[in-house]
């Protein structure tokens, strides 16, 4: 029986059109964006607003001419805390919204850009017909890759609207902070794979991948 040699295309690669629909890339990018955000107020609230920095309220508002105590600076600076952590909560809905355009999207993409089928694709290619085992060995990482991605995302989506609605859900205070502990453990590996992210664009722009900036901004040609 005759083994038909794979084609780029069978693994998902060099087809006519677009390479990206315009679904994914809006995702993309607002994705970025929203992430983005998020990290950042962790960051504004792990420095900038830390009970390590109520000597320096303290000070300022001494030095303004305030009469203020240890517990009333902690108290400003608790408050502004929970400003940005406000914030922080928004951007949650905004990745859960996200996230759930990104499945119903997922649907409506043809199946030559649905993930999964590029993964069956690939995965067929390489363990099975085992030709263009290169390229097919790539696309499994990056798909491999991308669905860790999605999983971690919705940890965190779940976790997050967890920890927002808390008040609501009765769940014992003892299982929310360790819901709290997982949520931003998650937020760890998803900033690691942004920096894998970036580090593979920026090897691959290098390389035999030039212009995949630009793919994901207008769509690319195959």
């Amino acid at each position: 029986m005759a083994i038909i040699e794979p084609t780029n295309q069978e693994i998902g690669m060099n087809r006519k059109g677009k390479k990206y629909a315009s679904s994914t890339r809006f995702w993309h990018w607002v994705n970025f964006i929203m992430i983005s955000g998020s990290l950042l107020t962790v960051l504004i609230n792990a420095t900038l607003l830390d009970r390590s920095q109520r000597s320096f309220v303290k000070n300022e508002l001494v030095n303004a001419g305030a009469l203020v105590s240890d517990e009333q600076a902690g108290a400003v600076t608790h408050g502004l805390e929970d400003q940005v952590w406000d914030i922080h909560i928004y951007f949650g809905y905004a990745l859960a919204a996200l996230f759930l355009f990104r499945l119903i999207a997922e649907f409506f993409m043809p199946p030559s850009q649905k993930l999964l089928p590029k993964l069956g694709k690939a995965y067929r290619a390489y363990f099975i017909l085992k030709k263009e085992r290169e390229a097919a060995r790539h696309e499994l990482v990056v798909k491999g890759l991308y669905i860790i991605f999605y999983l971690l995302l919705l940890i965190m989506v779940v976790t997050g609207l967890l920890l927002a609605f808390e008040d609501y859900t009765g769940i014992p205070q003892n299982i929310n902070h360790s819901i709290k502990e997982f949520h931003g453990f998650c937020m760890y590996l998803i900033l690691g794979f942004i920096v894998l992210h970036l580090a593979g664009v920026f090897l691959a722009e290098g390389k035999d991948g030039k212009g995949i900036v630009s793919d994901m901004i207008n769509g690319g040609e195959n």
